[in-house]
């Protein structure tokens, strides 16, 4: 094979990346003037509190500054691969290796079983060997409606693979499939396009109506042998292990409609027990690289999010490039695709796309040495998941996985049912050494922080039709929790053993320990936002210049500073994709989490230090009422729910408004005081936009009256803390 041929991918580094390294530079001179600034006109030492007021502008500055600064290893080497799957085809078909795929999913309520053997179904029906496909599905609520919609779906499959492959079908989730493609043209093709539709539909009318009887009807459970499972001890939190085998990809009789072979196909419901703390998905995580080693062994392992069905059938050929690479495959742990998401608006209200994320941030990562692993939609070496360091894996000789076994399926399914069992991990390394890693509500991104300082590197890869599509909250309050456990869990990372300052030194390059600082330090941010939120608006009642006059030359370093920080984002938001208000809600978003779900991050997190907090998982809800949809569907945001995180943002985005009332009122009443816009341009600029970015919040609190208006209580509790804070602030200055 020549030289060519045996590349399988190809970096391309981003274009302009000198003129983005001269428009930063400008950028940190700027910030340098704005700190000089305020060093250089600090308030006499007669003026108390205003020397305070000066101090605490210096310090959220200085903190800007930084994290701008440490921001820019996600900017200064971004790069884009390139995988060439024809070459893979030619040379490689007979050697691709096995894959096992993990589909998680916890709890049926929120992750309704129709979406979770959708996603399987998807994943089935890759454009892969299928005899090389193994399937698992972690139910880690044991709940025999999946089981019963998993055992629909193997049937199903028999018929639904062969149907997409034969019609190249795009996406392979079947309810997407039928909801988006339009009735075929060729006779035959619409015949087909009929009839499976026809079953589909039948068999989704059977689990719904399973789900809404809450139980499985005693025709239907007598005809399995693994309800027998779910007996009457059984409980959600109380219950042992349970392994079954659905398709056996090693039974000859394992066939699909047109004789060909089919993927395996297992379902597992780990062992749980009061007593014993179950370490949330990496629990799940472990339990399934324990129990796959002993079915398939596949050394590739993907991991999908229930929600997250399959968009790309070739998506697995790309991952294989870049692992059988000859150049450089072999250094390679895992390969990273981006969340992408099929329910996103026009202009993504909640900012739930992460476009900037995903379209910049992580290309950047990866020219250091590759991004994080973020839970799903992830492909791993398995032998770095189980602890492997670089060095022991690079001199091994090259070895096909190849698992034999001659015991009954049901004899196996026994075996392993101790793999699961909650006493399994006792006195090992598994959380630590092996497996994904304990104590962390994100857990993934420890896992691969830990696999890259083994010695690994890590892949992004961007394809441009996306890979997996999943579902975003619809609700304000549901996108805030998510990111408030996100922060938090970043958060603790860095305040671990686990901080990738000491932890990654000489391990990692200093701008992939950089680029994971960047994440940890969100929930930091929470208060130098919230002061430069608050403390510049407030001093407009009282009159109080904060920043340099508009004729003053120090002026335009805040000017420069504050328009190119706008327009790079404005910039690189609209070439990924977005639309103008896309951006204008990614900006209301961001100040959102910053001072709600980034605060109450920081604050359980130091509290959780101080032993004054209990670490919990919240999972987003993946399904919601009928009215709520609807307001989506229209970008009308959704807060209707009483939280504390609704609270601060009404309170803050109420004060600004007061302070902006109050402004105007003075200079209506007092004519000659319009020489304020001399010294106070920016304090006044910057309460309008926050007045402007706050409308739907104002639209909420007064105008709406809707259910997903904002709850009394907290418009009662908003108006008298802004208003009393404003108060405050006149008397006591």
């Amino acid at each position: 094979m020549g030289s060519e041929e045996a590349v399988l991918f190809e970096t391309d580094n981003a274009e302009g990346r000198v003129l983005y390294r001269l428009f930063a530079v400008s950028i940190f001179v700027g910030i340098c003037l704005v700190w000089a600034y305020r060093v250089n006109n600090v308030p006499g030492s007669e003026e108390v509190a205003g020397r305070w007021i000066w101090f605490g502008m210096l310090g959220a500055e200085l903190w800007f500054g930084f994290y701008w600064f440490i921001t820019q290893a996600l900017q200064w080497n971004r790069v884009y691969r390139r995988t060439f799957k024809d070459r893979l085809s030619l040379g490689y078909e007979n050697s691709l290796p096995n894959i096992d795929i993990f589909v998680c999913t916890a709890d049926p309520t929120v992750e309704p079983p129709l979406m979770v053997i959708n996603t399987v179904l998807s994943v089935m029906a890759y454009e892969y060997p299928t005899e090389k496909l193994s399937v698992y599905l972690s139910d880690d609520a044991g709940s025999d409606l999946t089981f019963y919609a998993l055992i629909e779906a193997s049937d199903f499959a028999k018929l639904w693979i062969p149907y997409c492959k034969n019609y190249k079908v795009e996406p392979r989730s079947p309810k997407v499939y039928f909801r988006s493609a339009s009735a075929p043209t060729s006779p035959s093709h619409a015949q087909d396009f009929s009839s499976i539709k026809k079953m589909y539909e039948d068999m989704e009318r059977r689990i719904e109506s399973a789900v809404n009887l809450g139980r499985i009807p005693e025709e239907i459970s007598a005809k399995h042998r693994g309800f027998s499972q779910w007996d009457s001890y059984f409980a959600k939190q109380d219950h042992g292990s349970i392994v079954q085998i659905l398709i056996d990809g090693r039974d000859i009789d394992a066939k699909d409609v047109e004789g060909c072979p089919m993927p395996t196909l297992v379902y597992l419901a780990r062992e749980k027990r009061p007593n014993y703390f179950h370490n949330f998905k990496a629990g799940v995580m472990n339990a399934l690289i324990r129990v796959s080693s002993k079915i398939s062994n596949g050394p590739i392992i993907l991991n999908v999010d229930c929600d997250m069905f399959s968009n790309n059938s070739y998506a697995l050929r790309d991952a294989v490039c870049f692992f059988m690479d000859e150049k450089k495959g072999h250094e390679i742990a895992f390969v990273q695709f981006p969340q992408n998401f099929e329910n996103v608006t026009k202009n993504d209200m909640y900012s739930a796309s992460l476009r900037l994320i995903t379209e910049v941030e992580f290309h950047g990562l990866d020219g250091y040495g590759g991004p994080l692993y973020i839970g799903t939609g992830c492909f791993h070496r398995r032998e770095t998941l189980c602890g492997k360091k670089f060095t022991e894996y690079k001199d091994e000789p090259k070895r096909v996985n190849k698992l034999l076994r001659d015991e009954s399926k049901h004899d196996l399914e026994e075996r392993l049912k101790t793999l699961a069992s909650v006493t399994y991990e006792e006195n090992t390394q598994w959380g630590n050494e092996m497996g994904l890693k304990y104590g962390s509500p994100v857990e993934d991104v420890i896992t691969g922080l830990a696999i890259q300082c083994r010695g690994w590197k890590s892949i992004y890869f961007n394809p441009t039709r996306k890979a997996f599509l999943g579902i975003v909250p619809t609700t304000l309050v549901d996108t805030l929790v998510q990111h408030k456990r996100w922060s938090e869990g970043d958060f603790q990372i860095f305040l671990s053993k686990y901080c990738p300052l000491w932890f990654g030194h000489g391990k990692i390059s200093l701008g992939l320990q950089l680029g994971y600082c960047c994440y940890c330090f969100w929930p930091v941010n929470s208060l130098p936002v919230i002061y430069y939120s608050m403390i510049p608006s407030l001093c407009l009642l009282k009159g109080i210049s904060l920043f340099p006059q508009i004729s003053s030359p120090w002026f335009l370093s805040f000017a420069y500073v504050i328009f190119a920080s706008c327009a790079q984002s404005f910039v690189e938001f609209i070439f990924s994709g977005g639309t103008v208000l896309g951006w204008w809600n990614d900006q209301r978003i961001w100040l959102y989490k910053r001072i709600s779900s980034y605060l109450f991050a920081f604050i359980d997190t130091i509290l959780k230090l101080l032993g004054l907090f209990k670490l919990e998982f919240i999972i987003s809800s993946k399904v919601s009422d009928e009215d709520v949809s609807k307001r989506y569907e229209k970008e009308i945001m959704e807060f209707g729910a009483t939280s504390p995180m609704f609270t601060v943002l009404s309170t803050l985005a109420l004060l600004n408004l007061f302070c902006f009332v109050g402004l105007v009122k003075k200079l209506v009443l007092d004519t000659s005081s319009l020489v304020v816009f001399e010294t106070l341009v920016l304090q006044i600029l910057m309460c309008g936009v926050l007045v402007l970015i706050n409308l739907p919040l104002y639209q909420g609190l007064f105008l709406r009256s809707d259910k997903g208006k904002m709850p009394g209580p907290v418009a009662a509790k908003s108006v008298t803390f802004a208003f009393l804070i404003c108060i405050l602030f006149t008397l006591l200055y």
